[in-house]
């Protein structure tokens, strides 16, 4: 402790388990921040993904299909999850197979960069499904 004090540095218990305890003379502040600089910099570099919506109806054109695929697409490229949700209105519930039929041609042709993480659900006058980015 005297040693620590005349350097002007810290004492600081390493492992306080061990017999005799292990101590080491440090300067504790510098220590802290460069413990938090670490830890803020792991923080920065993850990637939080995020949960895009891609809204269909079911007598969908054909290139309005494929501009809403090339979105998902960039979408899952860019690491991001993928909500495909298919509303109905008015008649067009009484054939939600055709609904099921295009959720299910959008699974066929995502198949290669994502993966299905939510199957195809009812939720009131719409059908949905979340796609996930293969790892």
């Amino acid at each position: 402790m005297q040693t620590a004090e005349e350097l002007g540095l810290d004492l600081v218990e390493v492992g306080p388990d061990a017999n005799p305890p292990v101590c080491k003379i440090m300067d504790y502040g510098k220590f802290r921040y460069e413990k938090e600089k670490k830890a803020k910099l792991s923080r920065k570099k993850q990637k939080i993904s995020e949960l895009k919506e891609l809204n269909i109806r079911p007598k969908i054109d054909e290139h309005d299909y494929q501009v809403k695929i090339k979105n998902a697409l960039r979408f899952l490229n860019d690491g991001d999850r993928v909500k495909v949700i298919v509303r109905f209105r008015g008649r067009e519930e009484a054939f939600k197979d055709r609904g099921r039929d295009l959720l299910n041609r959008i699974i066929e042709d995502l198949k290669e960069v994502s993966k299905v993480e939510q199957d195809i659900k009812s939720e009131g006058s719409s059908l949905t499904i979340t796609l996930a980015p293969k790892k």
